[in-house]
């Protein structure tokens, strides 16, 4: 029986990426029936918008996607789409693997985490007000007559939700993750020492649903900046991060870095109703069209679907496969070359071929 995926190429270099990434997958020998779907900037268009509401009953249908990175425009345009697709399916966990693999410009040859990100609240949850707008000066007299600390009236306001529900639900997510994967340890990370009602709330309940695992998995917890610091000096102090939504977008690109870019950083978003894979990178549209890109995170990600839907043999080929190419660094992007002007560097087609023959 075939799986049935929703497949989102995205925009930029997304279809170039996407399109490497189910070549690997097909490879496999694991038979995926493609549901194909547009959004981002295709879509818009076709349908007048980055986010058609039958590609989301796509993946509702499916319970299984995965996807290309798709543009978000700086400051103005359309909101993030990745955002809205996380908020609309409820994919309250972003699951981000980031290992060391021989033959990459990392920076330490220790690094072995898996970071929970929550995906639904924060600041990420989007409840903004734009400067000058009437719901703005509102919120800022409401505030200022709450608080001894006042707002300036040329302020722009974001609100940070965090909530008991969604902090368990993340926090457990990630325990769940360390007891069936033999891991050792959760670590939260938060600013409880300045944020005591927000994060604080976080910790607390961090705290609380430790407690369940007592014995089984190893529990700290970690200021924010203090964990940039240690994981860039011991990372391999760390095991399994959870992090509220903000944090851990920044500290799982912090980990990418080390690892040794975006071009090799794979990631999850995980509900309890349907899942959603993708790179971390964006779409670099400069490079879109040229058979130029690292198809890596893509594939890793491809990789971590297998795992989601149970294909754990054909996931643990299909990483190896790409860990050869990476260590002989011969069918490998510019990205992936110790000097990037390198002329015997391949293109995104050439890199998944070199892959594919490796299976």
């Amino acid at each position: 029986m075939a799986y049935r995926v929703t497949l989102l190429p995205g925009d930029g270099i997304g279809p170039e990426v996407a399109q490497a990434m189910q070549k690997c997958i097909d490879a496999t020998g694991v038979k995926i029936e493609w549901d194909e779907q547009m959004v981002g900037e295709p879509a818009i268009k076709k349908y007048n918008t980055p986010l058609p509401d039958h590609v989301l009953d796509s993946v509702r249908k499916n319970k299984i996607a995965i996807k290309g990175p798709i543009v978000t425009p700086i400051g103005t345009g359309f909101r993030s789409v990745n955002v809205a697709l996380r908020q609309a399916l409820d994919l309250y966990a972003c699951v981000r693997p980031v290992k060391y693999y021989e033959g990459t410009k990392s920076i330490s040859k220790k690094l072995d985490l898996v970071i929970f990100r929550e995906n639904t609240e924060d600041l990420y949850a989007g409840i903004e007000f734009e400067l000058g707008t009437e719901s703005c000066d509102k919120i800022i007299k409401e505030i200022s007559a709450l608080s001894p600390k006042k707002i300036r009236k040329d302020s722009a306001i974001s609100i940070k939700p965090i909530s008991v529900f969604g902090s368990r639900r993340i926090v457990k997510a990630a325990f769940e993750y360390a007891v069936k994967n033999n891991r050792r340890k959760v670590t939260a990370v938060h600013k409880a020492n300045i944020m005591k009602f927000t994060d604080g709330l976080f910790l607390r309940t961090a705290q609380e649903v430790a407690e369940e695992y007592k014995g089984k998995i190893e529990f700290q917890d970690v200021i924010v900046d203090n964990m940039c610091m240690q994981l860039v000096q011991k990372p391999e102090l760390y095991d399994v991060l959870v992090l509220p939504n903000l944090y851990g977008d920044i500290v799982s690109d912090l980990c990418a870095g080390m690892a040794g870019g975006l071009g090799i950083a794979p990631g999850a978003n995980i509900g309890d109703e349907a899942a959603l894979f993708e790179p971390v990178h964006g779409s670099a549209p400069k490079y879109a069209g040229q058979n130029k890109v690292n198809p890596t995170a893509t594939i890793l990600s491809g990789v971590l679907m297998l795992k989601h839907i149970g294909e754990a043999q054909a996931a643990d080929r299909l990483e190896r496969a790409v860990s050869a190419v990476l260590k002989e660094g011969k069918d490998v992007t510019y990205d992936l070359k110790t000097d990037r002007d390198d002329p015997t560097a391949v293109g995104t087609r050439e890199m998944a071929q070199a892959i594919i023959a490796r299976l």
